[in-house]
C-alpha cells in the first residue's frame, strides 16, 4: 500500500486537474451560448437566399447553371470535413473521422477518385495521416469565423466541381441538435437536388441584368457558400457542447477520485496510528 505522503500528492494533483476542467466547463459553457445564437442568426439569410435561389433556378429553364445539373457518371468525388482546431470535447472529431473514414474506402472500393478540403485542424491531421488529397485548408479560424479567411478553400472545391476535376461534392460535419447530443452528418452538396432547395411556391417572373448566367452564378455560389457557413457554425456549436459535457464528466470523475483517494489515505493514516499504540502497548506491558 502506498505511503500517506504519496497518497497526498496524488490528491493534490488531482484537485489541480478538476480545478483546471472545471475552469474549461465554464469557459465552454459560455462560448456555447454564443456559438449557438450565431448559428441561429444565419438561419433567415439561409432561408431566404434558398427561396431566391429556388425561384431563380426554375424560372429560367433555357439556361442550367452547373450546380444543378446531374451528371451521369461519377468518376471522382470532392470532400469537405469541417472539424474543431482544438480537442478535449469528447468523440466529437472522431465521430465524423469515422464516418468519413467508411465513406472514403467506399470510394475508393469503386475507384473514385477523392480530393479534400480540411476545415480544421483535427480533419487536416487525420487526412494527412490516411495520406488523402488535400487541395485545400482552412485552420485556426478561431472563436467567430470570417468568410475572407474560408472562402479560399470553398472556391477551389466550386472551381474543381465546375472544372470537372471531380462529378460531385460531399460536406461532412456535426449538426448540433442539443446541448447533450450532436450527430456526425455527410450530405451532398453538389450537384444541388431539389431536396434541399425546395420547391417554389408559384413561380416568380425576373428580369435579369446583365444576364441570367451572371445572376445565377452570383446567387448559387452565395447559396453554396452559405451551406458551408452554416455547418461551419453548427459544428461549432457542436464544439463547445461537446467539451461542456466532457469537462464536466471530467470533473464528476476528479470528485469522485479525491474521495476514493481521501478514504484509502484515512484508512492508511488509521492503520499507522494503530501500530504506533500497540507497539507503545507492547513496550509499556515489556516493562
Amino acid at each position: 500500500m502506498p505511503g500517506t505522503k504519496e497518497i497526498r500528492n496524488k490528491i493534490k494533483s488531482v484537485q489541480s486537474t478538476r480545478k483546471i476542467t472545471k475552469a474549461m466547463e465554464m469557459v465552454a459553457a459560455s462560448k456555447m451560448r454564443k456559438a449557438q445564437e450565431r448559428m441561429r442568426a444565419t438561419r433567415p439569410y439561409g432561408e431566404k437566399i434558398r427561396n431566391v435561389a429556388a425561384h431563380i433556378s426554375h424560372a429560367n429553364p433555357e439556361y442550367r447553371h452547373p450546380f444543378l445539373a446531374e451528371r451521369g457518371t461519377v468518376k471522382g468525388v470532392g470532400l469537405i470535413l469541417i472539424t474543431t482546431d482544438k480537442g478535449l470535447c469528447g468523440g466529437l472529431n472522431t465521430n465524423v473521422q469515422r464516418m468519413t473514414l467508411n465513406s472514403y474506402k467506399e470510394w475508393q472500393a469503386q475507384g473514385e477518385q477523392i480530393e479534400v478540403c480540411c476545415i480544421g485542424n483535427k480533419g487536416l491531421g487525420f487526412m494527412q495521416r490516411l495520406g488523402a488529397n488535400v487541395v485545400s485548408e482552412a485552420v485556426q479560424l478561431g472563436d467567430r469565423p470570417q468568410l475572407d479567411k474560408l472562402i479560399g478553400a470553398v472556391r477551389v472545391m466550386l472551381e474543381g466541381y465546375i472544372e470537372s476535376r471531380f462529378d460531385r461534392v460531399m460536406i461532412a460535419y456535426t449538426r448540433f441538435i442539443n446541448t447533450m447530443k450532436q450527430e456526425p452528418v455527410m450530405e451532398q452538396l453538389l450537384p444541388l437536388t431539389g431536396e434541399r432547395m425546395g420547391a417554389p411556391e408559384g413561380l416568380w417572373d425576373y428580369l435579369y441584368e446583365p444576364e441570367a448566367k451572371s445572376v445565377l452564378d452570383q446567387v448559387l455560389t452565395r447559396y453554396i457558400e452559405w451551406i458551408i457557413v452554416q455547418s461551419l457554425a453548427e459544428n461549432m456549436a457542436s464544439e463547445q457542447s461537446a467539451r461542456m459535457v466532457a469537462m464536466k464528466a471530467a470533473s464528476d470523475n476528479a470528485d469522485t477520485l479525491i474521495d476514493e483517494l481521501t478514504l484509502i489515505y484515512n484508512k492508511n493514516r488509521q492503520a499507522g496510528i494503530t501500530k504506533e499504540l500497540s507497539e507503545i502497548v507492547g513496550g509499556a506491558a515489556a516493562v
